[in-house]
């Protein structure tokens, strides 16, 4: 029944994740294609509140399966500070990379002619050589006040994450104010609006490895040049998530739920 049940809960995984990439990356070919209204038209606020709403159709979907972790540094923060079973940890990781590739697929079939004939570009990944890659590093100019180094990426990824998992571990803390279930759903989605808005700008905040490295992959088979240059790739979207996420629970823990009543 475990076996049955896992595996159940792996495809729960890949359900998820691949609906958060189709509807996340695709909202930043959207605006980066611009196919249906000039560029002008669209903005970062479009792709913050088009990932928000991808997080909570995503978990609506598998959040009952699954517990939709929908991202390794969930999964591990789950492991290291709640009581999810460390023998789950690299099935849902592996399961939540297999999602996030079939979710960037999904993305180049909807925008395939106009990814083509825009020399494939970055649309499936943070950093260099990405779509807005002039907003988060300079543009042409190289001026201070839009360039961000690989330090300070790092930094404001780890941060956003962490901010992600106080979301989400107060959104079903029954102990505190946070609304479980359906509703819920809404309070991580609008975590992610708020990280978005108020901390994307150095790193094109990832804060989930799987949502960057699998559509970083899929971008590598089909053809987009320079998603594995240097060691960016690494760092800020994959190693500092992870960081991030543990040290949020850690924080989470000592600084509200030691303080909470105990449910009646």
């Amino acid at each position: 029944m475990e076996k049955r049940g896992l595996f159940g809960q792996l495809i729960g995984e890949v359900f998820g994740t691949a609906i958060l990439i189709l509807l996340g990356d695709g909202v930043v070919a959207e605006v980066g294609l611009a196919p249906r209204l000039a560029a002008p038209a669209y903005n970062w606020n479009t792709i913050v509140f088009g990932w928000a709403f991808a997080v909570i159709i995503a978990v609506y979907v598998s959040g009952g399966v699954s517990g939709a972790h929908l991202n390794p540094a969930v999964t591990l923060a789950l492991a290291v500070k709640r009581d999810f079973p460390w023998k789950k940890v690299v099935p849902y990781w592996a399961a939540q990379m297999v999602g996030a590739f079939i979710g960037a697929l999904g993305v180049y079939l909807v925008y395939m002619e106009g990814l083509q004939a825009a020399g494939m570009p970055n649309v499936w990944s943070t950093g260099p050589g990405a779509v807005f890659s002039a907003t988060f590093w300079g543009g042409a100019g190289g001026t201070a006040s839009g360039s961000y180094s690989l330090l300070n990426a790092c930094i404001a990824e780890v941060i956003g994450t962490m901010v992600l998992m106080w979301g989400i571990l107060a959104s079903g803390d029954n102990k505190n104010m946070g609304l479980k279930d359906n509703l819920g759903v809404f309070i991580v989605g609008g975590t992610v609006l708020a990280v978005g808005l108020s901390l994307g700008g150095p790193s094109g905040y990832a804060i989930n490895p799987a949502r960057d490295l699998g559509p970083r992959l899929f971008g590598l088979v089909a053809g987009t040049k320079g998603l594995f240059d240097g060691i960016y790739w690494l760092l800020p979207p994959v190693i500092m998530p992870l960081v991030g996420a543990v040290v949020g629970a850690f924080i989470y823990d000592w600084g509200v739920s030691s303080y909470l009543n105990k449910p009646e």
